[in-house]
């Protein structure tokens, strides 16, 4: 036929691998590591409460002892302390650290409300990974900004960053993200640590 395509039509695009959870160990260490630099923020004035160093510090000393569970639940007992308004509140994006309580709202109110529960865990986890690189940035820019060594997790990040667009929280994102965490974690002490660096908040 004149005028007809000579070409067949294009292949869809293959699509993005699933978002990944991680194991258990690597999803404590995606908060660990946030949590840790959000207790070095000004707003504590160098000296978190004890009440929210020790949730933390429980979860640190469960971790290296490989009870995750434990971890897990002492991270929890610090989300729900950073959500108490006689805290200050935490700059973005640390803010996501908080336990959310979302206001009540009739099921049918929920923009998720019609989606299968494997649409709704995907997008969770989405929002997730974006969080994670939203914190990850905030605290490479903190540590290079109070003399932490950063100039190897540059790479890493940037890495990240153009992951996302197109993979979500794929295996290699999260290898970026991960090594992220890992290299903070052994170069900033733990909030209120002798020789501790005064840190503030990320513009």
């Amino acid at each position: 036929m004149p005028g007809a395509p000579n070409r067949p039509p294009e292949a869809d695009a293959p699509p993005p691998p699933p978002p990944s959870a991680g194991s258990p160990a690597e999803r404590v260490l995606r908060r660990l590591g946030p949590s840790r630099i959000a207790l070095h923020l000004d707003l504590w004035k160098g000296a978190p409460s004890k009440e929210l160093v020790q949730p933390l510090a429980s979860a640190e000393a469960a971790f290296a002892a490989g009870d995750l569970p434990h971890a897990e639940g002492a991270l929890d007992q610090l989300a729900v302390r950073f959500a108490e308004p006689r805290w200050p509140t935490l700059p973005e994006p640390f803010k996501g650290l908080r336990q959310e309580i979302p206001a009540p709202m009739p099921p049918h109110w929920d923009p998720e409300h019609r989606l299968t529960p494997p649409e709704r865990e995907g997008r969770k986890l989405h929002r997730f990974a974006e969080l994670q690189l939203r914190l990850a940035e905030a605290c490479v820019g903190w540590a290079t900004a109070h003399g932490v060594a950063t100039e190897d997790l540059t790479g890493p990040l940037a890495s990240a960053k153009a992951r996302f667009p197109t993979e979500g929280g794929s295996s290699g994102f999260w290898a970026d993200i991960d090594r992220i965490w890992t290299a903070l974690r052994e170069r900033v002490p733990m909030p209120g640590a002798a020789g501790a660096p005064r840190a503030s908040a990320p513009s």
